[in-house]
């Protein structure tokens, strides 16, 4: 029992950077996920915070008088004309 501790303690240590490596790894891979998953509940609720406020912001209408170069226009064309 003793023997197939020792040569298990053996194998651990030959493979212990390779197991750490793998850890860090996995760690690593697990931090860019959440951060991931993060930026994207937030950019989802800021997307969807904007529409709303869109869609309740008042409509502003705007008009134009555009007589004056309707007979501006039209002054030109009947100037070339004569």
């Amino acid at each position: 029992m003793s023997q197939e501790k020792v040569e298990r303690r053996k194998k651990e240590k030959e493979n212990r950077k390779k197991i750490l490596k793998q850890e860090k790894m996995k760690a690593l891979a697990t931090k860019c996920a959440v951060a991931l998953v993060i930026v994207v509940a937030f950019g989802w609720i800021g997307y969807s915070g904007y529409s709303v406020v869109q869609k309740n912001k008042p409509v502003e209408a705007v008009s134009v008088n555009l007589d004056s170069i309707n007979s501006y226009m039209a002054g030109l064309s009947t100037d070339t004309a004569q």
